[in-house]
């Protein structure tokens, strides 16, 4: 059990991601700003880390260097407060669905991140290495038909949604083609963004291997940041009022589940696994948030939904085979030096 836990936790992050999907898009069509938005999340991941950062790592934690404390800030600022403010641009533009089909070309982005940092090594020649990169040109692919074919419809209780939400995918195809290319090139965008964090805070967390307090840390400067762009873009004060509706709720499950919990939980994985396991987990948000918004938003399933959905699943599970087969003969020699001595 201990040996999946990596992979139970990367589950969890991912159903978590494709509710934020799904959230994130009803507050947006609520006329909620997305500057705002951020820095609403990011104050309230604030807040709710800031006791069990105190709590738990306090009195452990090693002095934070002025060089640490400048790297954690560039971090913050590249991969939560710029991804997130393109992110929310692009959603404005696009649809759930295809933003979370967008945000799967991470792995090919953080593979080859990694691969330049020579944190990934591809070895064309091995078994491994041929299913790595096969698994993420299927991903990819998965990726490619999900954003641009949609195929035949496959109503699936499409006429019953939770939220009552009437937005029907007729309307998402007349959106205007320059706004959609628009959306998708800065969704590409967000999470080239969000690939340069899942790499750089692999040499972060080495300087500073308190991961509640990083995150914690993070969260803070991410939310003076934001706080400063959403000042500068929005000055009316009705965009800055929340309400007892799905704005509020958006805020509070994006600031606590994603920022606060989620982001921990990446940080616990990457030390263990490093960041091209998790951004190859990526897929699976999109398989949940394709099906979710059915049964939530009343969007019919497409046949290129399903297609998309099975390359994503190949190339998943090519890679993860790969990266397993290639720890095999570290493991077997680590533990014939264990026996040695």
């Amino acid at each position: 059990m201990k040996g999946n836990k990596p992979y139970l936790v990367v589950i969890l992050i991912q159903a978590i991601y494709a509710a934020m999907f799904l959230l994130s898009k009803a507050a947006f069509d609520h006329g909620m700003n997305n500057f705002i938005f951020v820095f609403y999340r990011q104050i309230a991941a604030t807040i709710f880390l800031i006791p069990f950062a105190f709590f738990f790592e306090w009195k452990t934690a090693p002095p934070l260097s002025f060089v640490a404390f400048c790297k954690i800030f560039f971090l913050s600022f590249l991969g939560i407060t710029a991804s997130l403010d393109i992110y929310g641009i692009a959603l404005v533009y696009t649809s759930a669905t295809l933003a979370a089909a967008i945000t799967n070309c991470l792995p090919a982005i953080t593979f080859f991140l990694a691969l330049l940092l020579r944190i990934e090594v591809l070895k064309v020649k091995t078994a491994p290495g041929i299913a790595k990169l096969v698994g993420v040109v299927a991903c990819l692919t998965g990726a490619a038909i999900l954003a641009f074919y949609k195929g035949p419809h496959l109503e699936l209780l499409s006429h019953y949604n939770l939220l009552g939400y009437h937005k029907s995918q007729q309307h998402l195809g007349h959106v205007a083609s320059s706004s959609w290319i628009k959306g998708c090139f800065l969704m590409l965008l967000s999470s080239t963004f969000w690939g340069m964090w899942l790499v750089l805070q692999t040499f972060v967390i080495k300087d500073y291997p308190s991961k509640l307090l990083l995150t914690t840390l993070q969260c803070f400067l991410s939310s003076i940041q934001s706080l400063g762009i959403a000042l500068a873009v929005e000055r009316d004060i009705e965009q800055w009022k929340l309400g007892w509706n799905v704005r509020l709720l958006a805020v509070v499950y994006c600031g606590i589940m994603v920022t606060g919990v989620t982001y921990y939980l990446q940080a616990w994985v990457i030390e263990k696994k490093g960041p091209v396991f998790l951004a190859m987990a990526t897929p699976l948000s999109l398989i949940m948030t394709i099906f979710s918004s059915t049964f939530i938003l009343g969007e019919i399933i497409t046949l290129g939904s399903i297609l998309g959905s099975i390359a994503l699943v190949i190339g998943l599970y090519c890679v993860l085979w790969g990266k397993s087969r290639e720890q095999m003969p570290k493991a077997s020699s680590d533990l014939e030096e264990a026996s040695s001595t």
